[in-house]
């Protein structure tokens, strides 16, 4: 059993690292979207929905190609043959 816990244990990190990465990294886009719409100058400062949902699709992006990056990084190191 001890064997069986041991041997899970690095794919458990690899996943909460890439659920963690994840997170971060649609967070980021998000909030960058929206200090983007709020701060840039000639733009009206007012967050609506339409910049809501922009901001939300940004940060799906952001997550999206994160994980895509870390995923190819890692196929790289770590050959499935």
């Amino acid at each position: 059993m001890a064997e069986q816990e041991q041997w899970n244990e690095p794919d458990r990190v690899r996943k909460a690292q890439r659920r963690r990465a994840g997170i971060v990294s649609f967070v980021a886009g998000f909030v960058a979207t929206l200090a983007f719409f709020a701060f840039f100058p000639g733009l009206p400062h007012v967050i609506d929905w339409g910049a809501v949902l922009v901001a939300l699709l940004a940060g799906v992006l952001a997550r999206w190609s994160r994980l895509s990056r870390l995923s190819r990084v890692t196929n790289t190191t770590h050959p499935t043959n």
